[in-house]
């Protein structure tokens, strides 16, 4: 590859190489220490509030369709592909569209992972009010939210 031709990969993808990576990174990272320390103990209570607690989870938040592992996998290979595909469409919302769409894929692209070379995502933060769940869920929901508000706020300004 030329220098010019990663230049021009940087150039235009800059955001999704900086945010990415690091997203999937820190959560295999977190997965994998989850799986070596927490999977022996079960539950390692932190505070009143929260604790880490170890789940192989075959189904999506709130205890939804468990053993749907495939099913799941393919709903994360469709939602990438639409992300991927629309993503020149999110951007003209702005840099916090075009990041939030970059925290969504990371977290797709981090459990799609773990649904196929695992079978199940792991889970391992636990509030005790709320399920089960880790990294990528967080910048998953994170990334929706933040693309809500930033459609909202476009559209109001135009």
């Amino acid at each position: 590859m030329s220098v010019s031709l990663l230049g021009n990969i940087w150039a235009r993808y800059k955001p999704e190489i900086i945010i990415i990576p690091p997203i999937f990174a820190a959560d295999r990272i977190s997965k994998i220490l989850a799986a070596d320390f927490l999977q022996p103990l079960g539950s390692l209570i932190l505070a009143p509030f929260f604790r880490l607690t170890y789940v192989e989870n075959t189904g999506a938040a709130f205890g939804l369709f468990q053993n749907g592992n495939f099913f799941l996998a393919c709903l994360a290979l469709v939602i990438l592909f639409f992300l991927l595909k629309w993503r020149a469409d999110f951007i003209k919302y702005g840099q916090a569209a075009r990041c939030a769409v970059n925290f969504i894929i990371a977290g797709a692209i981090a459990n799609l992972y773990d649904r196929i070379i695992l079978g199940y995502v792991i889970d391992y933060l636990d509030f005790i009010i709320w399920p089960v769940f880790n990294i990528a869920d967080s910048f998953i929901t994170t990334g929706v939210v933040l693309l809500f508000f930033s459609i909202i706020k476009n559209k109001r300004e135009n």
